[in-house]
């Protein structure tokens, strides 16, 4: 493959999957990480990795797992302790406040409080992949993966009684 069909492919790919990147980048971002510094950043890495991608796993797998490590590395890069983002921050980032309910609007607050791979985790729950599909983006092994998940919802169901 040349360059340019190369460049066509990446370009192409990051179309169909930028709801992926935006996604996982709004569950991260941050004063000091902007949603868009975030959001660069991911499809640099993408683009760097893209040569050496071996369709050993799925295009959108593949995608989670770059953005969530460059998210997480952002974190660390930034602050040894994540900082808290604020409420109205949070309802800023999400897509269509408006047509979202107060009370999902309180569920996506609480999971911006989790630890960073009990919210990776919680994200891609949501987005209804399988466990499997969870270890292979994250690298955890099946059994983690529901163990994490497993506490992380009683976390959030304590934090919601409180």
């Amino acid at each position: 493959m040349d360059k340019i069909d190369l460049e066509n492919r990446f370009i192409e790919i990051i179309r169909k999957n930028e709801r992926i990147i935006y996604k996982v980048c709004s569950f991260y971002f941050s004063d000091e990480l902007p949603l868009s510094d975030l959001y660069q950043e991911t499809v640099c890495n993408l683009w760097t990795a893209f040569p050496k991608f071996r369709n050993e796993c799925t295009i959108s797998t593949w995608i989670y797992r770059i953005a969530l490590n460059t998210c997480v590395s952002g974190l660390r890069k930034e602050t040894r302790q994540p900082k808290g983002m604020s409420a109205s921050a949070l309802y800023e980032s999400l897509p269509a406040p408006e047509d979202m309910s107060e009370q999902i609007k309180e569920m996506y607050r609480l999971i911006h409080q989790l630890k960073t791979m009990e919210k990776a985790i919680v994200l891609l729950y949501l987005e209804e992949k399988s466990y499997q599909e969870i270890a292979d983006i994250t690298g955890l092994t099946v059994s983690n993966v529901a163990t994490k998940l497993k506490r992380s919802k009683e976390k959030l169901k304590q934090m919601s009684n409180l």
